[in-house]
């Protein structure tokens, strides 16, 4: 099974009065494994502004998007990668109201909700009352987002990638195999306590989700904002 992880970043709430995407980031993953394809581009808004409140959350201005592509110009790469398979966002309805805008812009029809799983919607039966945010569920499973003081979308599809797997199931799911087959019985419910809780290593490491390409695309344009930019606060 085929999945894309996604998110956007854009120059406001509402596609409906104007909004436009300026940044998409997906990672790909097949049967619950990361593949390594990634997917990344800023977009230039045309003549639309940024809202301030939306540029306090990201971090981009129009300024840093001048030269960048539009959304047509990417349109055939987007189509290739995202494919047929499954989206997956958190807080989708947002994202896919940005996607098919776009999409209607250059005449290609909209994207069905029977593609698409929202994390979010999943996160709120799984946790009902609680916090639900990105951040806050990688605060409940553990995974570090202490590099995420500004939102990104290629890095928040990093985090959700992670979020999502502990969501259905945690990383060892579907791997089929039956641990009764192959290990005694706990003797007691000390044993038990002490088997179960003992971590697993993979048998060899993820690949790494982002190319060195990617990486210093990413620092080139961090420099292109200039040494006001709000992004060279957390720059390593």
């Amino acid at each position: 099974m085929r999945e894309i992880i996604f998110d956007t970043e854009t120059t406001g709430l509402s596609p409906a009065d104007g909004d436009r995407i300026i940044e998409i980031g997906a990672l790909e993953m097949i049967d619950r494994f990361p593949t390594g394809r990634s997917f990344h581009h800023y977009l230039h808004p045309g003549d639309r502004a940024i809202h301030p409140d939306a540029q306090a959350i990201h971090g981009i201005s129009v300024e840093d998007l001048e030269g960048k592509p539009g959304f047509a110009d990417i349109l055939d790469e987007f189509e290739e990668f995202f494919g047929e398979g499954k989206l997956v966002a958190h807080n989708a309805t947002f994202d896919m109201g940005f996607f098919n805008a776009e999409l209607r812009r250059v005449g290609r029809p909209p994207i069905g909700d029977d593609r698409v799983i929202d994390t979010l919607v999943m996160a709120k039966r799984k946790f009902p009352g609680q916090r639900n945010s990105l951040d806050a569920l990688c605060g409940r499973f553990g995974i570090s987002n202490a590099h995420r003081t500004l939102h990104g979308a290629l890095l928040d599809s990093e985090l959700l990638l992670d979020v999502y797997l502990e969501l259905t199931g945690g990383r060892q799911a579907g791997l089929g195999l039956d641990v009764a087959a192959v290990e005694p019985a706990p003797q007691s419910m000390d044993e038990q306590v002490t088997t179960s809780s003992q971590p697993r290593e993979r048998p060899t490491p993820l690949p790494e989700r982002l190319t060195e390409e990617e990486r210093l695309a990413h620092r080139t344009f961090v420099e292109s904002m200039g040494d006001t930019a709000i992004w060279h606060r957390w720059q390593t």
